[in-house]
C-alpha cells in the first residue's frame, strides 16, 4: 500500500509533506487538520536516516505510510510518516495540527486549556495524541491511526519555508504550512 488519503506515500517526502497540509489525521479518534509539516530524506544531513539505519531509524527504512516514532532531547515523542520505497530511508515530520476531534483528551494529555497550544509543535502533537514508541512502524491505514483525504476542491493555501530546530542542510524549504494558520508552531520566516 502506498496511497492513502489520496496521497501518494511512495513519492519524494517534500512531495508527500506539500500533499499532506489540510489532511486530517487521528489517532484512537483523537487529532485534526495537519497544518504544518517537515519533510526529511537519507540524502539529506538533517535526517535521522542520513547515516544509515539503526535500531531508532529501522522504520523510516521500512513500507511506506508507516509511522516513524523517535524520542525528541530524551523528553517527547514525535510522530513521522514513511514515505519513498522500503529501504528509501525517508520521511515528514508531523510539526502541528488544527484540533478538531477529542479536544477534551488533548486538553487532559497536554495539561492547558488554550486551544491553539495543544498541538503546535512536534513535541505538543505527540503528547496530545498520545504516541509513544509502541506505535513505531505501525501502518497509518489501521486503528489506532486513520488519515482523512481533505474534501476534493478545498486545497487550503501552502506556504513554503526552511526547517527549523536543525543545524544541518537549515536552508532547505522543506517545510510546509498552512498559509495564515494560527495553529502553527512558529510563523515562517
Amino acid at each position: 500500500m502506498t496511497w492513502l488519503a489520496g496521497i501518494d506515500f511512495a513519492a519524494p517526502s517534500h512531495e508527500v509533506a506539500h500533499a499532506l497540509i489540510g489532511v486530517e489525521l487521528q489517532v484512537g479518534g483523537v487529532g485534526g487538520l495537519i497544518v504544518e509539516t517537515e519533510a526529511y530524506d537519507r540524502d539529506d544531513p538533517a535526517s535521522h536516516s542520513h547515516g544509515g539505519v539503526t535500531a531508532r531509524n529501522a522504520a523510516m527504512f521500512g513500507p511506506p505510510a508507516h509511522a516513524y516514532v523517535y524520542r525528541s532531547y530524551g523528553i517527547h515523542w514525535c510522530l513521522n510518516f514513511v514515505c519513498r520505497e522500503a529501504g528509501h530511508g525517508a520521511g515528514v515530520l508531523i510539526r502541528a495540527l488544527q484540533p478538531t476531534a477529542g479536544l477534551d483528551a488533548m486538553r487532559a494529555r497536554r495539561g492547558v486549556d488554550d486551544e491553539r497550544l495543544l498541538c503546535s509543535g512536534p513535541g505538543r502533537v505527540g503528547q496530545a495524541l498520545a504516541i509513544t514508541r509502541a506505535l513505531d512502524g505501525r501502518p497509518l491505514d489501521a486503528p489506532p491511526f486513520e488519515l482523512r483525504p481533505r474534501p476534493a476542491g478545498s486545497a487550503p493555501p501552502v506556504a513554503v519555508g526552511v526547517r527549523i530546530g536543525i543545524s544541518k542542510a537549515a536552508d532547505v524549504p522543506w517545510r510546509f504550512v498552512w498559509a495564515g494558520s494560527r495553529y502553527l508552531s512558529r510563523p515562517l520566516r
